[in-house]
C-alpha cells in the first residue's frame, strides 16, 4: 500500500549564481486560467447544497504555507482596502482566489441551519497546541534551562560577548573590507580581558583580537587573522554521557514554524538542519509544538528568550533520538469565532452534529492557494511535463492581489523580457533565497533551456506540494460526488484500511462485501489519492476518477512520470472525520482588540484569564477540538457554520 502523504519541508536556499543568461519562453497554452478563471477541466456536477468562512487555514495535519499560497492576512480589521460592490476588504486579499466550490467543496453532513462567525479576525483567536505520540498536548510551562557543569562549560563563551559585540564580529566577518577592525570595549580587569579573548577565538575562530590602548582605555581589538577563513563558530565539545538532542517546547505568534527555525538558527549562528521537528504549523495563529536540536545546550536555547518576544522556547529535556516529520498523533485546537449570529439553538445544534458525527475530511482551501492562480493549477502543468506552462503559470502577474512592490514588479519585468537575470536583480536580496519565484528565476538564470532543471531549483517539498494540490482537487470532488450518490452510511465497494498481520503492521485497503457492512461505518470509510500504488473502490467512484483525469487528459493506468518525483504512488485518506475533546463556549465583548482567551505565554508571565463583557454588543464562540493528523481544522468550522471559508468570503465578513 502506498505511504500516506508526508509533511513537507524545505530544502535549504542556495546563493544565486553570478553568471546568468536570457532566455524566452514561448507563449504559453490556453489552458492557463486567466483572470483565476474556474479549472475547465471539472466534470462534476457542481451542486453546493449550501453556501459558503477562513482566512487562510491552520491544518490538522500541519500542511506547509508556502509563497505560492500565500495567506490573506486580514489582521484584525485595519490596512489598507479595495472597493468591491461598495464594501472595502483588506488589501492583501485576492478577491479572485478559489472558492470552496471551484476545488469541490460542496457537501455537509448535518442539517441545521447555519450561522456567520469570523475565522482568525486577530492570529490570537487561533490556538493550536500539537498532540504528540503519546497523545498528550504540548504546552509551554517552563522555560528555565537545564542547568550541569558541562552544559555551563559549553555555553560560557556565548555568554562572555554581548549580543552587540557578537553581532559587529558577525558583520566583520562577512564584511570584503579584510582590514577593517572591530573594538570591544574592556575594564581594567585582565581575567574579563582573557575570557573575551577566548570567547572570540572559540567563536570566531576566522579572526584574531588584541589588546590595545585607545585615549588611555584598554579595548580589544579584532581582525581578520593572516591567511584565516572566515568561520562563524567553531564546534563545542559536547559533554560525555549527554544525549545528543536537546528536546524543547517552541511557542511562536504570527509567524510558520519554517520562519521560526531560520529565526533559531540564525541566532545561533547555525543551519536549520540542527533542527528538526513532527510537523510544520500554521503562520496566522499561535501555535505551540515540539522540536529537537542536536547538540544544542538547553541554556544556549534559553537565552534566546532575551532577545525577541515573537517566540518562546522552553520545557527542556535530553533525548536520544530527533522528533521526525509525522511523528504526532495529531493537534488540539482552540478557536474563537468572533461576532457570531447563531443563536443558542443554532450553535448547539452545530457543535452537537460536529461531536457526534464529524465533518467531511475535504482538504482545505489552503491546499489550494490564495492567488488567482490555484496550485493545483501548476501541478497538472508538471503532471502534463509541460514545464513552460508551469514556470509561466509561477512567474505570471497575479490580478487582484497585494503583493509586496519590489516581487511585484520583479514578476512584471519577468512576464515582459523573459529575462530571469533581470529579473532577479529586481528581487530583493531577503527573498531571493524564500520565494519561490526567487527560487524559479535562479534556476531559470542557471540552467537557460533546462525547464526541468530550473524548476528544479525550487526545494523539492514545495513542488511536490503543486501535484498533490491537483491529487487533492481530484479527491474533493470524488469525495463530494461519493456522498451524493450514495450517502453517509458504507456500501459495498467502498474502501477501509486493516492493520496487516505481518512485522511491518502497514495498513492495506479493503474492499468492503455486502456482507462487511454491519461491521465498519461511514468513519471508517476512506477514498484514495489517485496514484499507481492504490486501489480505486469497486462502485461507481472508479469510473469518476478514470473520467476526471482523462478530461485533464491522464491515464489513470499510466500515472508514473518520467520526472521521479512527479511519480505519485498515491495515498488513501478517511472521507469523514470525528473530533475528538470538543466543547464550546460563548462569550461577549465590545472590543475587537481586546483578546478573549490566555495562552501559555500569558499564563508564564502571570496574566488574569480576560474578563469577557456580560453585556457586549458583539458575540464570539469559543470552541475546541483534537484532530488526528492530515484534517483541516478550518473543514470542522466550515460544518459548524456552513459558510465558505475562502479568504475572500472571510474578509467580507470582516467588513460587515
Amino acid at each position: 500500500m502506498a505511504d500516506m502523504e508526508q509533511e513537507k519541508r524545505s530544502a535549504e536556499p542556495e546563493p544565486p549564481e553570478k553568471s546568468a543568461k536570457k532566455i524566452k519562453l514561448s507563449e504559453v497554452s490556453e489552458a492557463i486560467p486567466d483572470k483565476g478563471g474556474k479549472n475547465p477541466s471539472t466534470c462534476m456536477d457542481q451542486k453546493p447544497t449550501g453556501a459558503g468562512d477562513g482566512n487562510s487555514q491552520v491544518t490538522g495535519d500541519d500542511s506547509q504555507s508556502s509563497d505560492s499560497s500565500r495567506e490573506a492576512e486580514t489582521e484584525d480589521s485595519s490596512g489598507g482596502n479595495t472597493s468591491v460592490s461598495g464594501q472595502k476588504v483588506p488589501c492583501r486579499v485576492n478577491l479572485l482566489a478559489p472558492k470552496e466550490t471551484d476545488v469541490g467543496i460542496t457537501e455537509y453532513i448535518s442539517k441545521h441551519e447555519g450561522f456567520s462567525g469570523i475565522i482568525k479576525q486577530r492570529y490570537s483567536d487561533f490556538l493550536v497546541r500539537e498532540v504528540d505520540v503519546r497523545g498528550r498536548i504540548v504546552q509551554l510551562t517552563d522555560t528555565a534551562p537545564l542547568v550541569d557543569s558541562g552544559a555551563q562549560a559549553a555555553t560560557s563563551a556565548e555568554d562572555v560577548l554581548s549580543q552587540e559585540d557578537k553581532q559587529k564580529l558577525e558583520n566583520l566577518l562577512e564584511s570584503k573590507d579584510k582590514s577593517a577592525a572591530v573594538d570591544i570595549q574592556v575594564g581594567d580587569d585582565k581575567e574579563q580581558r582573557t575570557q573575551v579573548h577566548h570567547a572570540i577565538k572559540e567563536l570566531f575562530s576566522g579572526l584574531q583580537s588584541e589588546t590595545v590602548d585607545v585615549c588611555n582605555t584598554k579595548v580589544i581589538r579584532v581582525k581578520y587573522g593572516k591567511g584565516s577563513q572566515a568561520r562563524v563558530q567553531k564546534k563545542f565539545k559536547w559533554p560525555k554521557g549527554r544525549p545528543d538532542y536537546c528536546h524543547f517546547v517552541l511557542y511562536k505568534e504570527n509567524m510558520d514554524t519554517m520562519d521560526a527555525i531560520n529565526m533559531l538558527a540564525m541566532n545561533l549562528r547555525l543551519k536549520p538542519g540542527f533542527f528538526a521537528y513532527a510537523g510544520t504549523k500554521d503562520k496566522r495563529a499561535i501555535t505551540v509544538q515540539e522540536v529537537t536540536a542536536y547538540r544544542i545546550a538547553a541554556e544556549r536555547l534559553s537565552n534566546l528568550n532575551k532577545q525577541q518576544t515573537r517566540y518562546v522556547v522552553g520545557n527542556f529535556r535530553y533525548t536520544e533520538q530527533p522528533l521526525k516529520l509525522g511523528l504526532l498523533s495529531g493537534n488540539h485546537f482552540t478557536i474563537l469565532l468572533r461576532n457570531c449570529t447563531g443563536s443558542s439553538e443554532q450553535i448547539e445544534a452545530g457543535l452537537t452534529s460536529l461531536r457526534d458525527y464529524g465533518f467531511i475530511n475535504y482538504f482545505g482551501m489552503q491546499r489550494f492557494g490564495t492567488t488567482s492562480v490555484p496550485s493545483h493549477h501548476v501541478g497538472r502543468a508538471l503532471l502534463h511535463s509541460k514545464w513552460e506552462e508551469a514556470i509561466e503559470l509561477i512567474l505570471k502577474p497575479r490580478e487582484g492581489e497585494h503583493q509586496e512592490g519590489a516581487v511585484s514588479a520583479c514578476r512584471d519585468y519577468w512576464w515582459k523580457t523573459r529575462d530571469a537575470k533581470g529579473a532577479l536583480e529586481r528581487m530583493p536580496r531577503r527573498n531571493m533565497s524564500k520565494d519561490i519565484e526567487g527560487r524559479l528565476l535562479e534556476g531559470l538564470a542557471k540552467n537557460g533551456k533546462d525547464l526541468v532543471g530550473a524548476l528544479s531549483n525550487i526545494p523539492r517539498n514545495t513542488r511536490l506540494m503543486y501535484v498533490h494540490s491537483y491529487q487533492s482537487y481530484i479527491w474533493n470532488n470524488i469525495v463530494s460526488r461519493r456522498l451524493r450518490e450514495y450517502g453517509f452510511q458504507p456500501v459495498a465497494g467502498d474502501l477501509v484500511l486493516e492493520k496487516r498481520k505481518d512485522e511491518a503492521q502497514r495498513s492495506e485497503a479493503k474492499v468492503l462485501s455486502e456482507g462487511d457492512l454491519g461491521n465498519y461505518t461511514i468513519h471508517d470509510v476512506v477514498f484514495p489519492l489517485f496514484g499507481y500504488d492504490v486501489i480505486y473502490p469497486q462502485h461507481k467512484a472508479e469510473g469518476w476518477y478514470r473520467e476526471m483525469l482523462a478530461v485533464d487528459q491522464l491515464d489513470m493506468d499510466n500515472i508514473r512520470h518520467k520526472v521521479k518525483d512527479y511519480s505519485l504512488s498515491g495515498a488513501y485518506r478517511k472521507i469523514i472525520v470525528k473530533p475528538t475533546n470538543c466543547k464550546w463556549s460563548v462569550m461577549h465583548y465590545d472590543d475587537v482588540k481586546i483578546p478573549l482567551m490566555l495562552t501559555d505565554k500569558d499564563i508564564l508571565d502571570g496574566k488574569e484569564a480576560p474578563v469577557a463583557a456580560s453585556d457586549g454588543k458583539m458575540k464570539a464562540l469559543k470552541v475546541e477540538f483534537t484532530l488526528p493528523p492530515s484534517t483541516y481544522a478550518t473543514m470542522a468550522l466550515r460544518e459548524i457554520l456552513k459558510t465558505d471559508t475562502s479568504s475572500g468570503h472571510q474578509a467580507m465578513l470582516n467588513t460587515q
